[in-house]
């Protein structure tokens, strides 16, 4: 293994699923900016809505999400009627209406269960325009769904859902505290798609304890073997100062750089031989599928759920920790369960934390977003369209000289594209355009 690779691999950089990142969001942003963003949105614009339901059955090890684990009914009704209040604060606080996109996260959303979450979808139907154009997707747990919920998803215009797969191999979802046989899986997945929910995601993980490339390699043939329309492929981030769950999982069981790069390698040449198009940093997609189609055209984006072809103006954020994007700026809800609750039962959006946009914030994100999506970006032409001069972010360029010595991207003029060899290491691409990324003592996880 080259060793200037390793050392890539080896060095601590954001994922970039926004800009600025979460860990330099401030304290000042709450419910006064919140009502004048969305009082100030377009009547005609479209919305994104992100509910997260931070509830599991367990807490697998490896998990970095933030949720809790709960076998209790009471939790998930208190839950779906401080949900119902947001979503009426919500409706009362902007005059847009017109529904885009809607996706639920966790957590395990499916533990509402089928009447509880029936419940918020007639009211946010009752209260936003929701029509069968808008893409409607929900991650699931294959160990937990039964026919009745599946019904429900069905009846509420489910369209697309993705499963938590991670690894089919016994060994190594024992070392990551997941067991889901292959079986599970297949059922599941059979199950949605006779209930007409034919678009299915599934997601997978390398460099988890105890896997090696031909464990990876067996994950990636079987899970294609399912014909999902897409796959994620992230590589598992293990950041135990941040997630206590994860000092379950032995550190010493890990992949190394060298093994990671090797796995992610491996994941790519079986689904690239199983007819699927590698897009962007993470995913990949049969090519008729509409984000595969954006990839190709330049209009993938990128968010807090990752790749999207989703354009609305808006995200609205639901539910604890939820995170949300005004054309403004960013807005984060409490992460704690009982502030979250106490904001909403007084008719107070429950935003702890978030970010205005400066006019650079904009033109760095951009950037960032189009090496991050196409593997390439002109930030002398984007300084421009953003009324900056086109020398503005030049300062970048000392950075990019070592990648480029590297291999990793190739710069002409103010042009940076970023290599087929540097694909794996785009994020350290992105990484010179970010203006905050030395401020703080915010630990982010490996680039690759």
């Amino acid at each position: 293994m080259d060793p200037a690779a390793l050392a890539l691999a080896e060095r601590s950089v954001p994922r970039y699923t926004s800009y600025p990142t979460a860990p330099h969001f401030s304290k000042e942003i709450g419910d006064g900016e919140m009502r004048e963003w969305l009082a100030a949105l377009d009547p005609h614009a479209t919305l994104s809505l992100y509910f997260h339901v931070p509830f599991c059955r367990e807490i697998c090890a490896y998990c970095g999400c933030h949720t809790k684990a709960t076998r209790q009914e009471a939790p998930l009704t208190a839950y779906k009627e401080t949900l119902l209040r947001e979503v009426e604060m919500m409706a009362r606080a902007t005059r847009a209406r017109r529904v885009s996109s809607i996706h639920w996260g966790g957590g395990t959303p499916s533990i509402l269960g089928p009447a509880r979450f029936g419940e918020i979808i007639e009211r946010v139907r009752d209260l936003f325009d929701v029509t069968h154009e808008t893409e409607h997707a929900i991650e699931l747990d294959p160990r937990t769904l039964d026919g009745e919920m599946i019904e429900a998803l069905a009846r509420a215009g489910v369209n697309r859902a993705s499963f938590g797969v991670q690894d089919l191999n016994a060994h190594v979802q024992e070392a990551a505290g997941r067991v889901q046989p292959f079986e599970i899986v297949a059922g599941a997945v059979a199950k949605l798609r006779g209930a007409g929910i034919a678009a299915i995601n599934l997601d997978l993980m390398y460099g988890l304890p105890r896997q090696s490339v031909a464990d990876v390699e067996r994950t990636a043939e079987m899970a294609a073997s399912l014909d999902p329309k897409r796959l994620a492929v992230f590589g598992y981030a293990h950041v135990p100062w941040f997630k206590a769950n994860q000092k379950l999982i032995d550190a010493s069981a890990l992949p190394g750089a060298a093994e990671r790069l090797a796995q992610a390698a491996a994941v790519r040449r079986v689904l690239e031989r199983a007819g699927y198009e590698a897009i962007g940093l993470d995913h990949f997609a049969r090519a008729s599928d509409p984000l595969a189609v954006a990839a190709r055209e330049g209009r993938m984006r990128r968010n807090f759920q990752g790749y999207t072809i989703d354009s609305a103006a808006a995200l609205l954020p639901f539910g604890v920790s939820s995170i949300g994007r005004l054309p403004q700026g960013f807005l984060g809800n409490a992460t704690d369960l009982a502030g979250w609750r106490r904001s909403v039962e007084a008719d107070r959006f429950p935003v702890t934390r978030g970010l205005a946009f400066s006019k650079e914030d904009l033109a760095r994100a951009e950037i960032i977003e189009r090496l991050m999506c196409d593997f390439a970006a002109d930030f002398g032409a984007i300084a421009l369209q953003h009324g900056f001069s086109i020398d503005a972010f030049d300062n970048a360029r000392s950075a990019l000289s070592g990648l480029e010595r590297n291999g990793v991207v190739e710069v002409t003029g103010r042009r940076v594209s970023v290599t087929e060899r540097g694909r794996p290491f785009m994020r350290l691409a992105a990484a010179p355009f970010d203006a905050y990324l030395d401020a703080g003592a915010a630990r982010h996880s490996a680039a690759v």
